[in-house]
Formats: structure tokens, sequence, C-alpha cells
């Protein structure tokens, strides 16, 4: 009964700690691939390092009109967008400001995964669109188990916030 016990346990173990049940994130990285501003995550992290990130990210369907992060919203989830399109914007008397419309391949939610503040702007979508997330849980657990790809994942997403600052007209992207 102990060598059965201890088995499950181990093998249970062995699977969490290699994600042989990784998501295919293949089309978010042709999206990425395809995306060419120049803060693309395609230019800061390698591909072998989507294929483990993937195992850390939840992928979901969001409806035209669905508000993917709030304004003031305490989350530090970053959202890697493999198709569709999502408008950011704030509100301000009278009515909202739309700062950026951000198309597949982009990230979004970088501001608030780093700083841990509210967020600063409302991400809408505009279209049907297909949405990666990373929540800072699971970014733990990355990190605790694949220092390297956090660590690749960490820059890349600095790098993005970097290159959006440096662009006056990209500077309240940055989410």
């Amino acid at each position: 009964m102990i060598y059965v016990t201890l088995r499950v346990s181990m093998k249970s173990t062995l699977k969490s700690l290699f994600k042989t049940d990784s998501p295919d994130v293949t089309e978010l990285l042709k999206a990425i691939q395809a995306n060419p501003a120049d803060d693309s995550m395609a230019r800061f992290m390698p591909e072998p390092a989507w294929q483990v990130l993937a195992g850390y990210l939840d992928v979901e369907s969001i409806q035209r009109g669905h508000i993917l992060t709030a304004m003031g919203a305490l989350d530090r989830t970053v959202y890697f967008l493999e198709s569709g399109t999502l408008r950011i914007h704030y509100s301000k008397d009278p009515g909202q400001v739309v700062v950026a419309t951000l198309r597949a391949g982009s990230v979004v939610g970088e501001g608030a995964f780093f700083s841990q503040l509210e967020r600063n702007a409302t991400v809408q979508a505009m279209t049907l669109c297909r949405v990666w997330s990373l929540t800072p849980a699971r970014f733990e657990d990355l990190r605790k188990q694949n220092v390297d790809v956090a660590l690749s994942l960490v820059m890349a997403l600095g790098a993005a916030v970097a290159s959006r600052m440096l662009d006056v007209t990209k500077r309240a992207v940055v989410t």
C-alpha cells in the first residue's frame, strides 16, 4: 500500500515539474512573431521559453465589449493577445479617452504586473478575442520551477515597458 501511494505521489510531482500537458501556444506564437511593433515580445523572448511558459498560462475567448481589466482594479494579471483587437481607454469627464488599440501579438497588463498598483486604464475587447493570461500566483510557480524562463519573461516584459515609455505616443499604453 505504501508503495502504491508513493508511486502515485511521485508521478503527480513529476507531472507538475515537467508540465507535460501544456496547452498549444502555436497560434499565440504566430501572432507574436507577426507583430511588427517595437514593443513586440518576439524581439525579447525566445520561442522555446514560450513552450515552457504555456504550462502556466490560461486561455480564454472573450466577446466584443468584454472588460478585460478595469481602471482602478488591483489585479496584476498580464495578458497576451492571440487574436482580436483590444481598446485601452480611461474615463475622464465627459466620457472616455481612447489611449490605444492593441492587435494580435500584443501584451497588456505589464504595468500593474510590475508596479502592484491600481490599473491606470480599462482594457476592453473591440472584437472577439482570444487571450492568454498569467496571474501572479502562476508566475510564482514558474519562478520556483523554471527560473530561466521566469527571468526571460520578466526581461521581455520590462523591455516592452521600456520601449513604450521611450515612445511618447505609447507611454499611456503601459497598463
